[in-house]
């Protein structure tokens, strides 16, 4: 299983100050649960439901220019409890399935609190985006002090992950031309892939199924 961190941690150290000890320390955590559930699932003789892992805190002008859209005050301490994705985990799969099975097992950790949970999959946005989305709240003990963290997860497969990826890329790029037949394009594309993830699933399983 591959991690990838895409944090600037010197960069965001400066707005988050000490507490990025305990965005990084919410993250740690998290991974180190999806570690377990890897070696779990291989050992019971299943496959590894987990393709890489991506992890980030979110960055300084990214979580400024949220605040601001929410018309929250730009403070640490709003960043921290009012917005829930500072740190942020994303979970790669190769089929749905396995997307459901890592959010329930998430989900099983005593020490993991569901604050909001919305599956994308089952109902997609507008514009075709699908993922698995669950806010957790996670207490850690910092010196003797607990201090709660939230840490949002997405969970999605491969061909959701590329869709989403570019996606992303025209939402925040300025000046692209012929915005809206692209749009529909990706639109289209979404359904496409939906099908195709549904398509591998079914032949994935008729070939466990022949084993």
């Amino acid at each position: 299983m591959i991690f990838i961190n895409i944090t600037n941690t010197k960069k965001n150290k400066d707005f988050y100050q000490d507490s990025i000890v305990l965005l990084e320390g919410a993250i740690s955590n998290i991974t180190t649960k999806l570690d377990m559930i890897r070696k779990y699932k291989v050992v019971k003789g299943d496959r590894d439901p987990i393709e890489y892992i991506v992890t980030r805190v979110k960055s300084e002008d990214s979580m400024k220019e949220k605040l601001k859209r929410k018309k929250l005050d730009v403070t640490l301490e709003n960043a921290l409890t009012k917005i829930y994705d500072a740190a942020g985990v994303r979970i790669i799969c190769a089929y749905i399935d396995d997307v459901y099975t890592v959010a329930e097992m998430l989900k099983k950790y005593k020490d993991l609190k569901v604050i909001k949970e919305k599956d994308y999959i089952k109902h997609p946005k507008s514009n075709g985006y699908r993922s698995y989305h669950i806010v957790f709240e996670l207490p850690l003990d910092l010196a003797g002090e607990i201090k709660p963290i939230y840490v949002e997860i997405q969970i999605r497969t491969i061909a959701m992950d590329f869709w989403s990826n570019l996606e992303h890329e025209m939402r925040y790029k300025k000046n692209i031309k012929n915005q809206q037949l692209i749009g529909e394009e990706l639109r289209r594309c979404a359904d496409e892939i939906a099908t195709t993830d549904i398509n591998m699933q079914t032949i994935r399983k008729l070939i466990d199924s022949s084993k």
